[in-house]
């Protein structure tokens, strides 16, 4: 029984495979290192610079996606959703942090899972940027993002599915409320100093 050319077929089938997944997983690579300066750009301040590399994140994920049709073992494999994840954690970051509206798992073009695991990731980042406006002083603003990290939270807390719908998204909500818990208490404590240190500065001019 000759196989050479059976062989040769399978071969050229893994070859395309492996292609398409180095392919993906680069993708994929660049994907979280875009997102991750995007939002490092964001806490500093440069918006514009956050929104280009995130928007540079979005093309390289739909890349990987393409490069992937047509493979779904490896599409499925975790590499593309850990992606997917970070991209929307740095768009929803983005949005809380600007105002802008709330993106959507329909606009990005992400599994809701992937979604709702981002937007949970989105709390540790939305609780550093209230620490930096708590010491410049802007609790209006820290007030109305801890409202806003309420609301997420309660979104979260309402996806009563099973694990291995929501891959995990359960341990990331505990994790949430836990950093919720522990910026108002940092929020409560800011805000009893500013009142005293007011009080203070009214003592003082009434005693000039």
């Amino acid at each position: 029984m000759d196989l050479t050319e059976l062989g040769a077929e399978l071969r050229r089938g893994f070859d395309a495979k492996t292609a398409a997944r180095e392919a993906g997983l680069a993708g994929s690579r660049n994907v979280i290192r875009s997102c991750g300066n995007g939002i490092r750009a964001l806490h500093r301040g440069e918006i514009e610079s956050a929104q280009a590399l995130i928007d540079d994140a979005q093309r390289e994920l739909d890349e990987a996606r393409r490069t992937l049709e047509g493979h779904a073992d490896i599409l499925m494999a975790g590499f593309v959703h850990d992606a997917e994840k970070e991209l929307a954690e740095a768009r929803i970051t983005l949005a809380l942090v600007t105002g802008a509206p709330m993106p959507t798992p329909t606009g990005m073009a992400v599994p809701p899972s992937a979604f709702l695991k981002g937007m949970a990731e989105s709390i540790g980042e939305l609780r550093r940027h209230i620490l930096d406006l708590m010491r410049r002083g802007d609790l209006a603003r820290c007030e109305t993002l801890l409202d806003e990290m309420d609301d997420i939270y309660y979104l979260l807390i309402s996806m009563d599915y099973p694990d291995g719908i929501t891959h995990g998204l359960r341990r990331l909500t505990d994790v949430a409320r836990s950093i919720i818990e522990r910026t108002r208490g940092d929020f409560t404590t800011s805000t009893i100093q500013s009142s005293l240190r007011d009080a203070l500065q009214k003592h003082a001019e009434l005693l000039d």
